[in-house]
């Protein structure tokens, strides 16, 4: 059986954020949640994971994972002694993978190679292949097996021209794992217990200590601060753009796009420069996503279209829609089939019903709009009373003309006509034209103010 102990007990000082390292996010997921995510694939028996500082934060933020085992590390005294107090929980036939909360690029895929090879005697660490790795734990080999690894401060010139690094990424028997740690000690200037000598240990004993290459030396990259974690959101970001691109979908640009949650697509979906997508989006055929877009938990329908500069959070849109420019659905809007969304139109837990045209510069709030309706430009519904929030129903075929106001509660009948500029605040029936407007004055005699 396999386990799998993830140690996420570090601060992070060099974050210089009050938030523990391990929950700083990249692509709208703490980094340890991408690593958790990535251990799940492996469909380990127990995941353990090792918290320190912040644990009470870090296990809040996974509230609800109850597939989790946490360790709580008081002092940090090392990996070795973080790796030590997960060990306790481990059953001594198990195969045991380690890594680490701030390396989320980590893939289930390179994980498995770790497991490839009998685990009863020896070690299987994995190793990248750094353009400059000055700084890092050199791998020196001897028959493929790794015999030793020097830090960048001992090595020799000629060790250092190698570039193979540890990542302390390894897989062990859990019996071994034991025996191993139970001999590590801490006479070093930090007084820490490291892991990485347990590959000394191993060495020494004879056994073999295997090394497996990470696919890309991106995917092993600890993240420490915050100019790594932008460079690992890039690499991330970039990732999820070449999945999209492989499977048909069309990014005008791969370097302007932040997928933050779950994304799909239908086919032959465009997606324009600068858009954000967080949550569970799904788009449908043909969809054309605008510039500047903001999309979160919604899902929209074929051939629509949502223009530049348009925000959509908790929408469900219909197919053959038109949004934006500049639009804002809120949660709980429903758009049926072929509804348009026009410039600087904002609605909110609204029912718009088929071919329906909300064009211009209205609020609809909390309202069920039936179908072929048109609303002018500049209406609003009035739906808050400053205590409670109130319905307007708006029946098929009505037309509402521009500058209006209508006061819920109020029902507009079907077929009925609202001239331009009216305050309606009772119900109008079924094909009636409502007319609210104050007589028009002129005053003849009246000049305009001028400054002193």
């Amino acid at each position: 059986m396999l386990s799998i102990i993830i140690l996420a007990a570090g601060k992070g000082t060099r974050m210089k954020s009050d938030l523990p390292k391990v929950l700083q996010p990249m692509a709208g997921k703490a980094l340890l949640k991408h690593v958790v995510d990535s251990a799940r694939e492996l469909e380990p028996k127990k995941i353990i994971v090792v918290h320190g500082f912040g644990g009470d934060q870090v296990k809040a933020d996974f509230e609800g994972h109850n597939d989790i085992d946490w360790v709580h590390q008081k002092e940090q005294l090392g990996t070795g002694h973080a790796v030590k107090q997960a060990s306790e929980i481990i059953s001594a036939d198990d195969e045991i993978i380690i890594l680490y909360g701030d390396v989320p690029l980590i893939s289930s895929s390179t994980l498995k190679q770790l497991l490839s090879e009998n685990l009863k005697k020896g070690i299987n660490l994995l190793s990248a292949i750094l353009p400059d790795p000055s700084g890092y734990g050199r791998i020196v080999r001897k028959k493929g097996n790794i015999q030793a690894i020097i830090e960048d401060s001992d090595a020799s010139e000629e060790i250092k021209k190698i570039k193979e690094i540890n990542t302390g990424i390894m897989a062990c028997n859990g019996n071994l794992l034991k025996k191993l740690l139970s001999r590590l000690k801490n006479d070093n200037i930090k007084k820490e217990y490291y892991l990485t000598d347990i590959i000394d240990m191993a060495v020494t004993d004879g056994l073999p200590v295997r090394g497996f290459m990470a696919s890309t030396w991106e995917e092993s990259m600890g993240i420490n601060d915050k100019i790594e974690l932008a460079r690992a959101e890039r690499l991330f970001q970039k990732k999820l753009a070449k999945e999209l691109m492989q499977n048909g979908v069309t990014i005008m640009d791969p370097a302007r796009i932040d997928i933050r949650g779950d994304i799909k697509c239908g086919s032959d979906v465009l997606i324009d420069v600068n858009t954000v997508f967080e949550g569970k989006v799904n788009l449908g055929n043909n969809v054309k996503i605008g510039p500047n877009t903001y999309i979160c938990d919604a899902k929209i329908g074929d051939n629509s279209v949502i223009h530049a500069n348009s925000h959509i959070l908790g929408a469900e849109i219909g197919t053959n829609a038109q949004i934006g420019p500049f639009a804002r659905l809120r949660p709980g809007v429903e758009l049926q089939n072929n509804v348009k969304v026009g410039n600087f139109v904002e609605i909110k837990k609204s029912l718009i019903g088929t071919a329906s045209k909300v064009n211009h510069l209205s609020y609809i709030g909390d309202s069920e709009i039936g179908d072929n309706v048109n609303i002018g430009a500049g209406t609003i519904t009035c739906n808050y009373d400053g205590a409670n929030k109130h319905k307007t129903q708006i029946d098929d075929g009505a037309f509402i003309g521009s500058g209006v106001e209508l006061v819920a509660p109020v029902k507009i009948g079907k077929d009925a006509t609202i001239g331009a500029g009216s305050t309606i605040s009772m119900d109008v029936e079924d094909e009636k034209l409502s007319v609210e407007r104050a007589d028009q004055k002129m005053i003849n005699d009246w000049k305009r103010p001028k400054k002193s």
